[in-house]
């Protein structure tokens, strides 16, 4: 994903995939469950849709003719978007990706958002990433607190200590991520019907290494 642009088009497409919805109530669903968009507002939301729509990964349909169970009533007509079958393929797509951008801070939200989605070793893959970036952080934080502590007031002191508490909680958080997922992936079927490393019916280890 290439910036701020793709990562709202992937909110769109996350949220379109578990039903659809219009405009109006998509943003206040962007609004509620990704905190990055807290300031989403229309004039990017509808370019953005325009902009699926022209690439076949969303129809939009005039809700007036087959209002959704969800959709609000209105003396105005309210296009109701879904993903296309080409939306759907799209999206899986991005959820089975893993590359650098997906663990930094903004698309690292937006991905986390949609886990429940993405299969497991991928969840792994960018809960790891996050977790080496934010390592790499850390020593930097540090690394500048241990030099210019002596030339800071007591309050940009006090910013920095809480910066740097920040990223060592979210390490934590990250670090038991991470040993739940690997847990998961030991005990848990990954696919249909055959377990990834799990035990056969007399204890012994059936994966193959």
């Amino acid at each position: 994903m290439r910036g701020r642009s793709d990562v709202l088009e992937l909110a769109i497409l996350g949220l379109l995939h578990e039903t659809p919805m219009h405009g109006y109530e998509l943003r206040k669903r962007l609004n509620l469950l990704l905190g990055s968009f807290r300031a989403l507002s229309y004039g990017s939301l509808y370019p953005c849709l325009k902009g699926l729509v022209g690439q076949g990964l969303i129809a939009g349909t005039d809700a007036s003719q087959t209002p959704p169970p969800h959709a609000l009533s209105g003396k105005r007509a309210r296009i109701v978007y879904e993903l296309t079958a080409d939306g759907k393929e799209h999206f899986a797509e991005i959820l089975s990706s893993s590359g650098p951008t997906t663990w930094e801070d903004e698309h690292f939200d937006v991905r986390f958002a949609f886990f429940a989605q993405t299969d497991a070793e991928t969840r792994l893959r960018i809960l790891e990433g996050r977790r080496t970036r934010l390592a790499e952080r850390l020593d930097q934080v540090r690394q500048s607190a241990s030099r210019t502590r002596d030339r800071l007031d007591e309050y940009t002191l006090e910013l920095q200590r809480h910066g740097l508490e920040q990223v060592e909680r979210e390490v934590r958080w990250l670090d038991g991520l991470i040993d739940n997922e690997r847990g998961t992936r030991r005990v848990k079927p990954e696919g249909p019907g055959r377990p990834a490393g799990s035990a056969t019916a007399d204890g012994a280890d059936a994966s193959q290494h």
